[in-house]
């Protein structure tokens, strides 16, 4: 972990360096209403006279592999505006001005580091320049929505952590737009916290009322889900009585004085929001008592409404406490106003210069297209201020800049092969959120897919589960370093299977970033080496066959670090480092030597598999199509028996085939169950298809390869084979109808029509039945009463599984207004709306938007089906290893059900005999259907 660790660091101080030379800028005071820039939207539009629009000059844009083939200028950048800004505004203009000398430095960061991805400065007046230059799309409604003021790498970079309390006024004058205004005011500084703040919410009139009663007197993180639960709570407030100001202050100061002495939150700064159409009294007594004369608490007033007669007291209360006031007459100005408040929460950070680095959650990178697979990104980003005098005094922030790192950047200098079959490493964040683990599934649906909404905080509980009392959690969010043991339920196969093994975690921190790297070994694999020599010349021409393929995912060299390298494959990278045309490319000299090794001792098979597929005999009817060797170092020999064209699963042992191939994640799936077999022995299995219109048609055997001797044999490979069903089924059938009888007949057999043969593995599902529609079912949905014996009999184990991040389908009622019905009275009724929402103001302050959006329409109301997040339980069966026949009885109310089970030799198949006469219609199937958890 030490050497994986100082790695790890080097990378963070390379990219802290890269930061901190963008943050260094000086801006000019001066203004270039005249000044042109290159416009992310307009870039390359043209007029209809053919010429380039105004800010839309030529832009030379190419497709670059390393920005997923979307075209790019990797010698420019431009500058992205919101739609609701004017982009010729002279402080955008000014700011994008002397902002452009950026340009060179993210060119030179780029030239020294090339495995950089975007680069980018977030503007504190709004525009966002971006690099490499790319040309924006706007949505199907012409508009561009993204503000990067917004986003949560500006906001953790441009403010501390915080407490904050928002106080929202419900008394009677809040009636109609103004408590709707309110709400959503409330709605966009919820979307301003992150998950190191702690907020709460409380509604005042004469008395209090939180919003989530529940929660009363303490603070709660601001995650998601906390998140998105008060926001069901706001739609429930109403407007009525005498609004109370010094009690729901007074409860605010208590809360956040008491919630700090716990510890608990932020520990840094703490701010108390206050939403109302006015204050009667400055309430400089209760500030005087509880925030004066350190006023550790900033005051923050949003003035609801058009009516300025109470602003005095307002902008008062907050200029006396650190904070700021601002007015909010409509819900065009919410979203605005509401940011001011980070300004003056970054005015320490300024006059303090001080560049903090932050590291966000990981998310989706949202410029690869469905089908160019799944990459998670962590932005790191760092607040960038002037270095004169006069703005540093003011403490002004200029924005924040930032660059993203894919998560696999960071993993890449944990070696894969060291961690063993079933080892992987993982990473979380300070608050216990997975920034990358084999079990994150960020994505659901099967044929498109779709970003579940809460991807981005799955937490290290939900995933290691295990781990009741939060040990290893804790242990990692408090940054610490040691070492945890546990039995782990590792599912494989689509969650169908399940291995139970003792795992070791070693963890620590990542210095420099908020993150701790976690590494699991799983015990009685990966404990010893196998290790050998051969000469370069020797393993390199064994190497270069056509059947040998290295897992492409695998860092045998670092083949990202210049350009001029980027297009090497693996194997090409390994062949120039060895002949010496690239000795100074970065290369993992022991992984090399080993995959060497492993290519010539694996060479014999070629020749083996060839010899095979000429003698017709063997495989005369094609049955066997692929025969694959997988070794401990990532190499893989495959052998095709028949043309590509020909196979029946074509993308068996292909890049999207991700289940059965080395990745930086897991061995493929037929080398991990290989491992967990008795030595000698074949697993055999179905491959489950996702669709039940398409089930799979061939059969997987495979085998691990050890070492005998005397100490624990480690597994050094796994071979295997993959047939049609129909051939592997044929092939049982024959050997069913086999018996040494004395006279020549034997006492049953499976074409007796009095009893069903099945052929099941380990897990309990079918692989050969009489009727063909039940091959890959679960044994226990066919044969339910038979399952539940052998459950009983401890033949087999029920083991019951979690999954936290499941997807249930939910019916949910939904309306579709008919307003087509008024399609030729839209235009007039929304002018006479404007009309009389201008000039009879104090009926809308009185309840004209409740009015306006009444049961003017109808609404036809229907159930709609969706899926949602949500927490399932679910079972999985594994067979008793040391019973290798069984036999029983089933009383079944009127009759009795036999049946026998026997295990295959070397194989995790058993072979089971149920009479048929009886059905035991009262037993009910076993399914393997999840559960949901409702809490």
């Amino acid at each position: 972990m030490g050497s994986v660790r100082s790695v790890l660091h080097e990378a963070v101080i390379r990219r802290k360096h890269f930061l901190q030379n963008m943050a260094i800028v000086t801006p000019d005071s001066s203004k270039l209403c005249a000044y042109e820039y290159f416009n992310a939207v307009l870039i390359n539009e043209r007029d209809e006279d053919g010429n380039f629009l105004e800010l839309g000059k030529e832009f030379i844009l190419e497709p670059n592999d390393h920005f997923n083939n979307l075209p790019v200028n990797v010698t420019l950048s431009d500058v992205q505006v919101p739609t609701n800004m004017y982009n010729k505004d002279p402080a955008i203009v000014n700011g994008v001005f002397w902002s452009e000398s950026l340009n060179k430095v993210f060119v030179d960061n780029f030239d020294r580091d090339p495995s950089l991805i975007w680069q980018y400065f977030g503007s504190a007046k709004g525009f966002f320049r971006q690099y490499p230059g790319i040309k924006w799309e706007p949505d199907e409604n012409g508009v561009i929505a993204f503000d990067c003021r917004n986003r949560k790498w500006y906001i953790q970079a441009a403010t501390s952590p915080k407490d904050v309390v928002i106080l929202v006024d419900v008394s009677g004058s809040m009636k109609g737009l103004r408590l709707t205004i309110a709400k959503q005011t409330v709605s966009s500084i919820l979307d301003t916290l992150g998950d190191d703040d702690f907020f709460n919410i409380i509604a005042y009139n004469e008395e209090l009322h939180y919003v989530e009663p529940c929660l009363n007197g303490t603070l709660v993180q601001a995650d998601r889900a906390n998140k998105e639960h008060f926001r069901e709570h706001l739609d429930k407030l109403f407007a009525k009585g005498i609004g109370m100001l010094d009690i729901a202050l007074i409860e605010a100061f208590n809360m956040l004085s008491d919630f700090n002495h716990t510890g608990q939150g932020s520990i840094c700064s703490q701010a108390i929001m206050l939403i109302t159409d006015g204050a009667v009294d400055t309430y400089d007594a209760i500030f005087e008592k509880y925030n004066w004369p350190d006023r550790k608490v900033r005051i923050f007033t949003y003035l609801i409404g058009r009516e300025a007669a109470f602003a005095d007291n307002l902008k008062w209360m907050a200029c006396a406490n650190k904070g700021f006031f601002t007015q909010i007459s409509t819900l065009a100005d919410v979203q605005e106003n509401v940011m001011e408040y980070l300004h003056v929460l970054s005015r320490p950070k300024v006059i303090d210069q001080e560049h903090d680095v932050v590291w966000t959650e990981a998310y989706v990178d949202s410029t690869l297209a469905d089908d160019q697979g799944l990459v998670l990104m962590t932005t790191v980003a760092m607040p960038v201020f002037s270095k004169q005098n006069e703005t540093r005094s003011k403490g002004i922030l200029l924005g924040v800049v930032g660059t993203d790192v894919p998560v696999k950047e960071l993993l890449k200098t944990i070696p894969k092969y060291k961690l063993g079959i079933h080892g992987y490493a993982f990473a979380i964040t300070n608050n216990g959120y997975i920034l990358t683990h084999p079990e994150l599934r960020p994505l659901y649906e099967e044929v498109k897919k779709r970003r579940k909404p809460n991807y981005s905080s799955v937490d290290l509980s939900e995933v290691e589960w295990e781990d009741r009392d939060d040990v290893l959690r804790n242990a990692m969010v408090n940054q610490k370093t040691g070492k945890f043991s546990m039995e782990v339920k590792k599912t494989v196969d689509k969650g169908k299977r399940v291995l139970v093994m003792t795992n070791d975690y070693y963890y620590t921190d990542i210095k420099g970033t908020p993150f701790s790297l976690g590494v699991a070994l799983s015990r009685g694999h990966g404990k010893y080496f196998f290790r050998g020599n051969v000469t370069i010349e020797e393993g390199l021409n064994d190497l270069e066959q056509p059947d040998v393929s290295l897992a492409d995912e695998w860092s045998y060299c670092n083949t990202d670090l210049h350009p001029e390298h980027r297009q090497m494959t693996q194997l090409k990278a390994i062949q120039n480092y060895l002949m010496g045309k690239e000795p100074l490319l970065p290369c993992d000299k022991e992984l090399i030597q080993e995959v060497l090794f492993d290519a010539v001792v694996s060479a014999p098979i070629e020749a083996y598999w060839t010899s095979l597929a000429l003698n017709k005999s063997e495989n005369s009817d094609k049955g066997v199509e692929v025969a694959f060797l997988g070794t401990r170092t990532g190499l893989s020999r495959v052998n095709l028996f028949v043309g590509p064209e020909q196979l029946t699963n074509q993308d068996f042992l292909t890049a999207g085939d991700k289940e059965n191939i080395f990745n930086a994640d897991h061995f493929p799936l037929w080398y991990r169950r290989a491992a967990e077999q008795i030595p000698g022995s074949f697993v055999y299995s179905i491959p489950f298809s996702t669709e039940t219109a398409n089930k799979s048609n061939v059969v997987t055997a495979s085998t691990a390869i050890q070492l005998l001797d005397d100490r624990k044999s480690p597994v050094v490979a796994a071979v295997g084979i993959q047939m049609k069903l129909e051939f592997f089924q044929r092939k049982f059938w024959t050997a069913s109808r086999q018996c040494t009888s004395l006279d020549g007949r034997c006492s049953i057999s499976c074409d007796d029509e009095n009893i069903n043969c099945y052929l099941i593995d380990n897990n309990g599902f079918i692989l050969v039945s009489e009727d063909y529609t039940q091959t890959g079912n679960f044994f226990g949905e066919v044969e339910g009463a038979v399952m539940n014996k052998l459950l009983i009999m401890g033949s087999f184990k029920r083991i019951t599984l979690y999954d936290y991040q499941a997807m249930c389908k939910t019916t949910k009622e939904s309306s579709d207004s008919a307003h087509s019905l008024l399609d030729p009275y839209k235009a007039f009724f929304a002018a006479i709306k404007w009309i009389v929402t201008e000039l009879v103001l104090f009926l809308v302050e009185f309840n004209l938007c409740n009015w306006w959006h009444s049961d003017l329409t109808t609404k036809a109301q229907r159930l709609k089906q969706t899926l949602e997040p949500c927490d399932t339980e679910y079972p999985a069966f594994v067979s008793e290893r040391t019973i290798k026949e069984t036999t029983g009885n089933i009383d079944c109310d009127d009759c009795f059900k036999s049946f026998v089970i026997q295990q295959i030799q070397n194989s995790n198949l058993f072979m089971v005999v149920v009479s048929n006469e009886c059905d035991c219609e009262s037993v009910l199937p076993i399914t393997m259907e999840p559960i949901e958890i409702r809490t």
